[in-house]
C-alpha cells in the first residue's frame, strides 16, 4: 500500500468541469464519450452545468473558440475535459488548438495514460494517442481521445485520483 502525501487534500466544494466533445459526427443522442465523462465524474464533488456541456466539430478555429470562451469565463470553472480529435488524422486538431493555450503542460498525463494503454488495453496502438494534459492559468485541461475504453482509463485512472489534488496544487 502506498502512502500518498497530498491523502488528506479534499476541497471542500464542488468542482465546476466543462466537457467538450469534438466530432463531426456526433450529437447530444449519439455523443457516448461526453456523456460518459460526466457520468464517471458523478460520483465525486463535480458539478456539470448544461451550458458547459458542448460538441464541436474537427475545426481548429470551432474548439479554439469554445476553449477561449471557458478559459476567458470569469466564473469558477476549474476543468474542461474535451474528448475526440487527439490521433494523428488529418482531421485531428484538437491539441493543436490546446496546445497553445497552455501556460503549464502536465507532461505526466499524456505519459502515463499512453502507459497504461499500452499496458492494459491496446498494445503499440498507444503510439499513436496524443492525449494531453495542463494548466491555462487556474483551469485545469484535459485532451482525451473519443473511444470510451480511453475515457474510462483516463478519468478512472488518472483524473479522478488526482483531480481535488491537482486543483489545490493550482490555487497555492
Amino acid at each position: 500500500m502506498h502512502k500518498h502525501q497530498h491523502e488528506g487534500v479534499h476541497l471542500n466544494r464542488n468542482i465546476n468541469v466543462a466537457i467538450l466533445t469534438v466530432s463531426d459526427t456526433r450529437n447530444d443522442h449519439t455523443d457516448k464519450g461526453g456523456q460518459l465523462i460526466r457520468e464517471l465524474l458523478g460520483d465525486i464533488n463535480v458539478n456539470v452545468d448544461e451550458n458547459n456541456y458542448k460538441i464541436v466539430k474537427d475545426n481548429r478555429e470551432t474548439i479554439t473558440k469554445q476553449l477561449t470562451y471557458w478559459l476567458e469565463d470569469t466564473q469558477a470553472l476549474d476543468v474542461i475535459i474535451t474528448t475526440g480529435g487527439t490521433g494523428i488524422a488529418q482531421r485531428d486538431v484538437t491539441i493543436e488548438a490546446i496546445r497553445p493555450l497552455l501556460s503549464k503542460e502536465l507532461e505526466g498525463f499524456g505519459e502515463l495514460f499512453r502507459y497504461l494503454s499500452y499496458a492494459e488495453d491496446v498494445g503499440t496502438r498507444a503510439l499513436l494517442s496524443r492525449a494531453l494534459g495542463g494548466a491555462c492559468g487556474h483551469k485545469l485541461i484535459f485532451a482525451l481521445p473519443g473511444s470510451t475504453g480511453a475515457i474510462k482509463l483516463a478519468i478512472e485512472k488518472l483524473i479522478k485520483p488526482e483531480l481535488n489534488h491537482l486543483i489545490h496544487e493550482l490555487n497555492k
